[in-house]
């Protein structure tokens, strides 16, 4: 997820808590693609949740700043 499909994701309606489980599955997913392959078996790292609301947070809150100034 970039941080324009967050701003619009969020600017629709979404809590930060619902934005935060979306923007885990994906990552999670993409790890798990990652991992697929013998070689990569041991790149990238899983979030939980708690991590994934912090990037969401960030995002915002880096959004509503840059408006308001």
């Amino acid at each position: 997820m970039t941080e324009k499909e967050i701003i619009m994701l969020w600017k629709n309606g979404l809590s930060k808590e619902q934005l935060a489980k979306t923007y885990m599955r994906r990552y999670n997913h993409q790890i798990r693609i990652i991992r697929s392959t013998v070689r990569h078996r041991h790149d990238g790292k899983f979030i939980t949740s708690y991590e994934a609301l912090g990037y969401i947070e960030t995002v915002l809150y880096k959004h509503i700043k840059s408006e308001n100034s």
